[in-house]
């Protein structure tokens, strides 16, 4: 049945002002003033001046557990997907990250299928920090055009002391499979990069473009608000064309530490003249957040998908202007980056992934991913053999 969404406050990402917005099936079929809709069979919800917002894209999570620093108690449990829905993600890509060896490649996959048959849109990368490359297939571009859920490959490290420290060479071809498996498939393909505190930030990145004829968008950096002189590198990426990713789970110890908080970030990148429609956030939700003194790990904390959510929160404050800009890089600019062309707006024809937000008490009621409803009313919707 056809869902009606009326008198939204609507931001497409961009403010729109009160609309109504017809969903059918799993898209959005219609959006406009006061739709008239007779002689349809309809769901109606009436939103009362409710913002209604994209499905948030989390560009980085550890749907199969994270972290591992430290020894065995310290690994990350896995991520359901009731913990994401009620953190307004409906779009999410898993990565192993620092662990390729007691969690896997066939591990993500199943999680991240099992996210698909709860309801929500869940992709993954290949690969993880080290070289050479994990794989499911035995070869980066066939893991991209073979298996559907992979759209590139990473979280890849860069300047980290747990990096493999890969060379201009290992960069430069990994680049190339991820390129032909994007192009061939379709998907156009991503390196998601996790960029360390060492001092040469995204120098490898730019040496590995001046030496090649790999585009910009391909190369996709994340935790660039780690400190200040990266987020200066990443700023001048932006200006460039590409993409950059600002990290939201911090700790107080990670922002004593150097650490510019997310929201913090963005405010400088724009005031530094970088587009603020490069710039996105992601959680690194299932990750740990590891604590270092003189290269000694001296505690760590887990990331949660509900940190989007709670940047968005913090954003809206009390005043009566949406935070466009922060909205966009919840939604829209991930997307984007990540070549999901139907995901992070609403217009017709896009998925119909969406968010009631109350601005007063900035609490989520509503969740739908595909047009099917998995929250309401602040409830969780979806069935029980799925949490």
């Amino acid at each position: 049945m056809p869902t009606l969404i009326k008198n939204a406050e609507v931001f497409a990402p961009r403010a729109l002002g009160i609309r109504d917005v017809l969903l059918s099936g799993a898209t959005i079929a219609a959006l406009g003033e006061k739709l008239d809709i007779s002689g349809r069979e309809l769901d109606v919800i009436e939103a009362d001046g409710r913002w209604l917002l994209p499905g948030l894209v989390d560009p980085l999570t550890h749907p199969c557990g994270g972290g591992g620093e430290g020894g065995f108690g310290n690994r990350t449990s896995e991520l359901e997907a009731p913990a994401f829905i009620e953190g307004g993600v409906t779009t999410l890509v898993g990565a192993l990250g620092t662990d390729s060896i007691t969690r896997s490649l066939e591990v993500l996959y199943g999680q991240v299928m099992k996210l698909r048959a709860a309801g929500l849109s869940a992709y993954m990368y290949s690969g993880s920090y080290r070289v050479p490359a994990t794989t499911l297939t035995g070869d980066l571009a066939r893991d991209i055009l073979m298996v559907e859920p992979v759209i590139g490959a990473g979280e890849l490290a860069i300047a980290d002391h747990r990096a493999s420290h890969p060379s201009l060479e290992e960069i430069r071809r990994i680049a190339s499979d991820i390129h032909l498996g994007g192009t061939l498939s379709g998907k156009d393909g991503t390196l998601f990069l996790h960029v360390g505190d060492g001092p040469s930030g995204l120098d490898l990145v730019e040496e590995t473009l001046c030496q090649s004829d790999l585009p910009r968008r391909l190369f996709y950096p994340t935790h660039c608000n780690r400190q200040a002189a990266l987020l200066e590198q990443a700023v001048d990426f932006a200006q460039r064309g590409g993409y950059a990713d600002l990290t939201v789970s911090t700790t107080p110890e990670l922002l004593a530490a150097g650490e510019v908080s997310a929201l913090e970030a963005l405010r400088e990148a724009i005031e530094a003249g970088a587009p603020a429609s490069q710039f996105s956030f992601s959680s690194d939700a299932g990750g740990s957040l590891p604590h270092y003194e003189n290269g000694e790990l001296t505690g760590l904390q887990e990331a949660k998908p509900s940190a989007l959510l709670d940047l968005l929160r913090h954003a809206i404050g009390d005043g009566p202007a949406a935070p466009v800009e922060v909205i966009a890089a919840l939604t829209r600019n991930p997307a984007d980056a990540l070549k999901l062309r139907r995901k992070g707006r609403i217009e017709p024809g896009a998925d119909a992934d969406l968010l009631l937000l109350d601005p007063a008490d900035k609490q989520l009621s509503d969740v739908f991913c595909h047009g099917r409803r998995l929250m309401g009313d602040g409830q969780i919707t979806m069935n029980s053999n799925h949490s």
